[in-house]
């Protein structure tokens, strides 16, 4: 009986050896993380948050070029939920990320920082805003060849 226990502890105990290479992580994407500095609009306005999902439709070439990136900047009636506010559109018209935001009540239109780049490419600065008008209501879209575009950032005094 000694031995059988002898045995089996042995054969617990044994250590297992595994390969001990490993192959470093990819690299890791910068993604912009933004936190809103607005007024409790809600306390202020007394009237109820409620959140707002967008997604990017149609197509503007001219716009987009290799590919979009949006930021989605904070206005009345509404801010963006911080990991919810970068966008890409792609080439085709694909949207990449999400655009979540919080408002007192569905707005009217949106504006964002844009500039043309890749979707992996990280946070740099952008050009300038464009505006866009919002269709629908807790489920909006923005068409991106309804969008305005406006000063250049160099623009601003």
């Amino acid at each position: 009986m000694k031995f059988l226990n002898s045995l089996i502890l042995s054969i617990i105990c044994i250590p297992v050896f595994a390969d001990t290479t490993q192959v470093p992580p990819p690299a890791p994407v910068q993604r912009v993380s933004v936190f809103s500095t607005s007024v409790d609009w809600a306390a202020v306005t007394g009237l109820p948050w409620n959140q707002y999902v967008g997604k990017i439709e149609g197509k503007n070439k001219s716009l987009v070029k290799d590919g979009l990136v949006l930021y989605y900047l904070d206005s009345f009636p509404c801010y963006g939920e911080a990991d919810s506010v970068r966008v890409w559109v792609s080439p085709n018209g694909k949207m990449s990320g999400h655009l979540r935001i919080v408002c007192v009540h569905k707005p009217d239109t949106i504006s964002f920082a844009w500039r043309n780049a890749s979707e992996d490419a990280i946070q740099a600065k952008s050009t300038g805003i464009l505006t866009c008008p919002v269709e629908g209501n807790r489920n909006f879209k923005i068409d991106i060849s309804k969008c305005e575009i406006g000063k250049n950032w160099n623009e601003y005094k």
